[in-house]
């Protein structure tokens, strides 16, 4: 039994059950509630604990209570104790547990939310089903989710089967994932029917949603060659979709693939002849706003004529209107080791990217000396795997999530942040998980190396076969996660395909309750 300690104030002292529900706290100061090792602090807010518990009482006290589900209450030395059972159904449930001593009298009100559900936000039900592949979502402004996916009727990549169609599907939660809408077709790719090369087939979505207006981006690869066959002369299309609300509806998509291609021709790599933007989170900057919105940040895979494998780094200030290269073009963020990547800003406004990679990831910085004009230096890349305590991907290399919050470590309450990143813990693509890494100071993040050694925890989210993840921060401070896993078996599809799953975590949940969000 896992125990909780702490110092019990007559009046009324509201417990946040095992699923995070919000719970309202009268008449009563903030009680610190000691766990071995860290600290968790009970407040307006409420909380979020284990299922068993200890109190620590100041006087003796009898014990009323009414609920079975609160299990094994006793009196012991000075202390309740109690415990939780199991919630095996799906509703909300409450109640008070009565301490008296004379006319004195202190409640412990606990309520525990309907538990935490995944949801199957785009389903593979058997294996011969058409195949959803590669998830994307965002948080619009409002708090509306936005989640994205392929839906493969040529269940390939694009341009690996010639006219091959993919559609991209979404789907929104109005309720931070609680309930959500039917399934929605953003666009239909039209197969060997289509007039033009673009709109044979639409892949790989990465999104992002404007934090000051209702304006949402997605940009995925589009048309009917392959990423590996492209040439500088006929290469995958870079369609741009914008929504104006939120992300309820999508305008047609333009091309804007040969303003990207066209920034490297003078190379000294020469031309490239194929990009492609990774897909799920277009990542936008909390702080550098030269315009009207704030930047936005995006990686690239791009392959030289000799077909090396090269990382940049585009940013835009218009909100995707028009893109530019970070930095020089004759140093590519990552170098041969190169694969889909997503970047995030570091706490000193410096930017992090991470490239897919056999057993690991590949982590870069970019040390800005002017962040308005975007000019500055990358450092060099340093793996990150099982040899240097990193992140690892067992026998794997596939996309994933890197995100960087604020938080409070439990035991003092000191401020600091949390990087974290999500991929398949291997053995092969299975076992989708999030690794941490705290950065309480600059030295934690101060070179290549430092980010890529010494994670500290990790969170295993699923033991099925699972693939691609990606990951928003919700309205509600959680984690909305979007992550590919083999639910109802393996897809018959050569290229494969998945059921979509959403599930939301606290940062209590990942971190094994050592830390909370800052808010």
């Amino acid at each position: 039994m896992k125990h909780i300690f702490t110092t019990l104030l007559l009046g009324l002292i509201a417990v946040g059950g095992a699923t995070g529900c919000t719970n309202k706290v009268e008449n009563v100061k903030p009680v610190v509630i000691e766990i071995p090792n860290n600290v968790f602090r009970v407040n307006e807010n409420g909380g979020e604990f284990a299922t068993d518990y200890t109190i620590d009482i100041e006087t003796e006290l009898e014990v009323v209570y009414t609920e079975e589900w609160i299990d094994n209450v006793e009196l012991s030395e000075g202390k309740v104790l109690f415990s939780i059972l199991p919630n095996d159904t799906d509703a909300a449930r409450e109640t008070t547990i009565t301490l008296k001593s004379g006319s004195s009298r202190a409640n412990i009100f606990i309520a525990q939310c309907e538990p935490s559900k995944r949801f199957e936000v785009f389903p593979l039900p058997d294996p011969n089903a058409i195949p959803y592949r590669i998830p994307a979502i965002a948080v619009a402004q409002d708090g509306t989710l936005v989640c994205a996916a392929d839906y493969r009727h040529s269940g390939t990549d694009i341009g690996v089967t010639h006219n091959g169609r993919i559609d991209l599907h979404y789907r929104l939660s109005y309720d931070n994932g609680a309930t959500w809408t039917e399934i929605k077709t953003l666009i239909n790719g039209q197969g060997a029917a289509s007039t033009d090369f673009m709109h044979v087939g639409f892949g790989d979505p990465a999104i992002v949603a404007d934090r000051t207006s209702n304006r949402v981006l997605m940009l995925s690869c589009a048309g009917n060659v392959s990423f590996q066959n492209g040439t500088r002369q006929q290469h995958q299309n870079v369609a741009r979709f914008y929504s104006e609300d939120g992300g309820k509806t999508w305008g047609e998509p333009d091309d804007i693939a040969e303003s990207i291609y066209s920034q490297f021709d003078q190379s000294n790599y020469g031309p490239i002849r194929s990009m492609f933007i990774a897909s799920g989170a277009i990542y936008q900057s909390r702080h550098v706003k030269t315009g009207e919105y704030y930047r936005l940040y995006c990686a690239i895979l791009a392959r030289t004529p000799n077909a090396t494998h090269m990382n940049y780094v585009l940013y835009s200030d218009d909100f995707g209107g028009t893109w530019r290269v970070l930095g020089d073009i004759n140093t590519p963020a990552v170098y041969r080791t190169a694969d889909e990547a997503k970047v995030v800003e570091l706490p000193n406004g410096s930017l992090l990217i991470s490239s897919r990679y056999n057993g690991g990831r590949y982590y870069n910085i970019f040390s800005f000396t002017d962040e308005a004009a975007a000019t500055g230096t990358w450092m060099t890349a340093s793996f990150s795997g099982a040899e240097n305590n990193g992140v690892t991907a067992l026998d794997n290399s596939t996309n994933g999530e890197v995100m960087l919050l604020p938080v409070v470590r439990q035991s003092d309450g000191e401020k600091m942040h949390i990087l974290l990143q999500s991929l398949p813990l291997g053995p092969n693509r299975k076992n989708v998980g999030i690794y941490y890494k705290v950065l309480e100071t600059d030295m934690d993040y101060i070179s290549t190396s430092a980010v890529a050694s010494k994670w500290d925890g990790v969170k295993q989210i699923t033991e099925l076969n699972s693939a691609y993840s990606t990951m928003a921060w919700q309205a509600d401070n959680r984690i909305g996660f979007l992550f590919e896993e083999e639910t109802h078996g393996a897809s018959n599809y050569a290229y494969g395909g998945y059921t979509i799953l959403y599930h939301s975590y606290t940062i209590e949940q990942i971190t094994d309750n050592l830390y909370r969000h800052a808010e």
